[in-house]
């Protein structure tokens, strides 16, 4: 029986995509997203290496495609969810001043990275062939060890001269994305916030994200907090309580509306109160 290299290593990586897809949606703090993306993506790297170890590759062009398309679509995850956590953990500690030079900062080291690897930055982005063979087959003694770099050397049976570096490609292509955004997030709630600020230590939404739309609407309807847009307060809302809710807002409104309990988190809130006043139901 022929091993399929190329079903066996897709469905690896499918299976890793569809993880992070759900995984964002979770109602879960970013920083636990974070943490569960470095370690699925993590595993997943440590099954891939396994496999590679185990079987090889039949030819050249099984090789240059898993080191050029399979291996850094899992690794640009593990090293994206890494700068990720690195931002969510300072988030508590720094203000949002503070925290927006931190995220501007790594923007432009990435602009940096870009500019001294602009030759396989062209070659990433123009989806070149030529040096396929040079930047994606392992232990190619023609490649001076000076030039091989750490990963290269540290690991000669899974890096070749250049997947890491288009494994930070991609994981600079979400990091831009993620950075540019929160950016974005913090100039938005610093232009609604009071003067005196968000308070050092940041609180993390523990209930569930249905929970918080459906605390969010009951806001909005009143007009709580005054005359303001109902996607400007879910911005504000989603950055004061560090987590992040659907876009499709409207979509929400809809399922709660056709719920057979329609608000059973405010329900559950009042219930709690009047408990703690001694009050019956």
């Amino acid at each position: 029986m022929v091993y399929n290299f190329t079903n066996e290593y897709s469905r690896i990586v499918c299976e890793l995509e569809e993880y992070m897809e759900q995984l964002v949606l979770a109602p879960e703090s970013r920083l636990t997203i974070a943490k569960k993306g470095i370690e699925k993506s993590r595993s997943t790297l440590v099954e891939l290496k396994r496999l590679v170890i185990k079987n090889g590759f039949p030819d050249s062009k099984s090789e240059i495609h898993f080191f050029k398309e399979i291996k850094p679509a899992v690794q640009s995850y593990l090293l994206f969810y890494q700068a990720v956590f690195d931002v969510e953990s300072l988030r508590p500690k720094y203000h949002s001043k503070r925290l927006k030079k931190y995220m501007q900062r790594k923007l432009e080291e990435i602009q940096i990275f870009m500019q001294q690897e602009s030759r396989c930055v062209q070659y990433y982005n123009c989806c070149f062939t030529y040096l396929d063979e040079l930047y994606f087959i392992r232990d190619r003694e023609d490649i001076p060890i000076e030039l091989r770099g750490n990963n290269y050397l540290e690991d000669e049976q899974f890096n070749t001269w250049q997947d890491h570096t288009f494994s930070v490609l991609m994981a600079n292509d979400l990091l831009v994305e993620y950075l540019t955004a929160e950016i974005e997030r913090l100039d938005s709630s610093s232009q609604t916030s009071p003067q005196f600020g968000f308070p050092a230590t940041k609180l993390t939404w523990q209930g569930s994200k249905t929970e918080l739309m459906e605390q969010l609407y009951s806001w909005d309807s009143d007009n709580t907090f005054g005359d303001v847009p109902l996607t400007q307060l879910s911005d504000y809302i989603q950055n004061v309580f560090n987590i992040r809710l659907d876009k499709n807002l409207s979509r929400a409104f809809s399922d709660m509306k056709i719920r057979n309990i329609p608000t059973p988190f405010l329900d559950k809130l009042k219930d709690a109160l009047l408990k703690r006043m001694g009050r019956k139901k």
